[in-house]
């Protein structure tokens, strides 16, 4: 079974508005609500290429009940942990240039923490546990730590997906997949990157520091993924681009929902290309029909 730990989930309430004219009165387009969360996002990917999934985190309040209610419908397990406030609502505003204004998340308390690490301490050996995103603010310092814990010594595979001090102190316990994008890579190395030749030392690094493999994803200019026996880059597939929210998590979908099927992690990157481009080209998270009709064009290639 694969696991998605989401600490920070949220409703993303999407706002389309034409010409927005700060401290004036604004008429929306369109608007819609989605259940929101990197490790929520995963899951939902996962559904769509038939990979089962359980999803964990904090829920709490009407918003929580939102977010449960639609993975429920999608045919999604879950296994959240319930928390006194309302799970947060991060408004994404569509106008000439898109505008996020994300919510703090809920406080958190020490009995929910534990009931978290009860839950996820259930994990079996041949399991794949998802690390994703930001935590809340009132979570205690170096909470994914403990978790990582629990995961180790179940010998549990873990995927993390987050960046800074978090990514940093994740590596030495051998995470199975980073995938920081370039920007998140040369501020977590303080360095500036001009070409791709630039990137490669820091992605091997990436490794050296513990991780098994590492995917550097770098919008325009395609992917990158470091093995233990190589370097390789993907194509850039190309249709109108319409939704950045996500992309990144489809693409760690695509590459876990894979890599647990067939332990190929060449293959396993092909699939999180095509499900991370799925997303990228779609309102939403990506749909199984688009994945299948782009997997056909993603090509890979060894660069060293």
């Amino acid at each position: 079974m694969i696991y998605t730990v989401t600490l920070n989930p949220s409703i993303d309430y999407i706002v389309h508005v034409d010409d927005l004219k700060l401290g004036d009165l604004n008429r929306m387009t369109a608007d819609f609500k989605l259940p929101g969360g990197k490790g929520i996002n995963v899951s939902r990917i996962l559904k769509r290429i038939n990979a089962e999934s359980t999803a964990l985190g904090f829920l709490g309040g009407f918003t929580g009940t939102f977010i449960s209610d639609w993975l429920t419908r999608e045919k999604i397990q879950t296994n959240f942990t319930p928390v006194g406030e309302d799970t947060r609502i991060n408004i994404k505003l569509k106008s000439d240039e898109e505008t996020e204004i994300n919510g703090l998340g809920p406080t958190v308390s020490n009995e929910e923490m534990q009931n978290l690490k009860q839950i996820l301490s259930t994990v079996q050996a041949d399991d794949i546990v998802v690390l994703s995103g930001s935590t809340p603010a009132s979570l205690r310092k170096g909470f994914y730590e403990e978790l990582i814990q629990i995961v180790k010594e179940k010998k549990t595979d873990f995927i993390i997906d987050t960046t800074g001090a978090d990514l940093l102190n994740a590596l030495p316990q051998e995470p199975l997949l980073v995938k920081p994008n370039n920007h998140e890579l040369a501020e977590l190395f303080n360095v500036e990157f001009q070409t791709i030749e630039d990137i490669l030392p820091f992605g091997e690094r990436l490794l050296t520091n513990g991780a098994k493999h590492a995917i550097i994803s770098m919008a325009g200019d395609g992917a990158l993924l470091f093995t233990p026996t190589g370097i390789y880059q993907s194509n850039v597939l190309k249709r109108p681009l319409k939704n950045s929210v996500g992309a990144g998590d489809s693409m760690i979908a695509g590459f876990v929902g894979t890599f647990a099927k067939n332990n190929d992690p060449i293959e396993a990157f092909k699939w999180g290309i095509a499900c991370g481009s799925a997303t990228a080209f779609s309102d939403d998270l990506a749909t199984a029909d688009l994945i299948n009709e782009l997997i056909s064009e993603v090509v890979v290639e060894q660069i060293r």
